[in-house]
């Protein structure tokens, strides 16, 4: 058995790849050949009076590019503030001390069930993120699509421009994040990297203003972005489950899911220890007393998860129309397909690793046992 840290996931990852993977395990769930289960949180009480304590899961098995399946464990403490820039409301976390974080995902062969390999999930999160955004802008932008804004400067939106820079021909980018010094650096680091021009701008309408595709890459727990500045001809992707208005979903032409989320297979009498759209969970099982639990935001209805949109598999086996035309507005939620992504991506990586060496080395009898559990 292997184990994996992002400088190992960082070698032998190429986006080019992981979109490729991506794509033919999402093309398996019409198929058969891929599976996979949404997201799914639970809340503790932690040692903050101000925050909870998070657990989330999301597996996924695909025989792409082998006989895996995976499973995501996160382990987060979870608060919810207002930016002092903006004044909006996002969602902060870290494991332990700020600045640190615990995720981790296990790999296992479907076909015997031996442990392959643990990977940390930060890199390989970025990376499967951004290249399922890139799947979106592969089917649905237009294919002269050159200009690309971007809400938030981080490693998510760095993931997406990437992405979108290997599925269309981009020759020019705006981001906009409200700290100065943040948008700044990423344009910097993206144009040395990618070839580009890409610049700063200082409103998120600004970069929302002439271009083909749109990406939300931001933790705000509210829109950040209105649908009037929408231009006919744009393709639109999101982040999280907020930074959309129900206008939006409105003006768009096309809107295709990615996949099922967790919010879907909520149930409205589960009682208030289950509730759906706390935080980004689209799915949560709660503990903690009456006042404990006063902590959490108010539940809001995560839009992206309706089962009245089409997911991928539907617009790849034509059940579904895509872009038809240059003038419309197409919309890719990028969400639904955690677990598989995880599957699909992982077992890439860990294929690799092993042809070049990586990783340390367990001992698989660590994690066998002779007791029937």
């Amino acid at each position: 058995m292997l184990f994996l840290n992002n400088d190992d996931v960082h070698s032998v990852l190429s986006m080019s790849d992981c979109i490729k993977v991506q794509e033919q395990a999402f093309l398996g769930l019409d198929d058969g050949y891929s599976i996979h289960r949404p997201r799914i949180d639970m809340y503790v009480p932690c040692e903050r009076e101000d925050g909870y304590w998070r657990w989330g899961t999301m597996e996924g098995a695909t025989s792409v590019p082998g006989p895996y399946f995976a499973i995501r464990m996160k382990s987060d403490v979870i608060t919810w503030t207002k930016d002092e820039h903006s004044g909006l409301s996002r969602e902060d976390k870290y494991c332990v001390t700020p600045g640190t974080y615990c995720g981790l995902i296990m790999l296992f062969s479907s076909r015997n069930g031996e442990p392959l390999a643990m990977l940390n999930d930060g890199y390989l999160q970025h990376m499967r993120v951004g290249g399922g955004a890139g799947i979106g802008v592969k089917y649905l932008a237009r294919e002269d699509s050159h200009k690309v804004g971007i809400l938030g400067s981080g490693g998510m939106a760095r993931a997406y421009l990437d992405a979108f820079h290997q599925v269309r021909t981009i020759r020019e980018v705006k981001v906009y994040s409200p700290t100065v010094f943040n948008r700044q650096t990423f344009a910097a680091e993206m144009s040395a990297k990618l070839g580009i021009t890409v610049t700063a701008v200082s409103s998120a309408e600004e970069a929302v203003h002439d271009v083909d595709i749109l990406a939300t890459c931001t933790s705000s727990m509210v829109p950040t972005v209105k649908a009037e500045w929408l231009k006919p001809g744009m393709h639109v992707t999101n982040l999280g489950p907020f930074e959309l208005t129900e206008d939006i979903f409105r003006v768009a032409d096309i809107v295709i899911r990615q996949g099922i989320g967790g919010a879907e297979i909520a149930k409205a009498d589960a009682g208030p220890r289950v509730r759906s759209g706390v935080g980004h969970s689209p799915l949560a099982y709660i503990a903690g007393t009456r006042k404990e639990m006063t902590r959490l935001p108010d539940p809001k209805p995560q839009t992206l998860f309706r089962r009245d949109f089409p997911d991928f598999t539907d617009m790849a086996s034509m059940r579904a129309q895509g872009r038809s035309n240059p003038e419309q507005i197409t919309l890719y939620i990028n969400a639904g397909n955690q677990g598989l992504q995880f599957a699909a991506v992982g077992g890439l990586v860990y294929e690799a690793a092993r042809a070049r060496g990586l990783g340390r080395h367990i001992p698989t009898e660590w994690f066998l046992q002779d007791i029937r559990d």
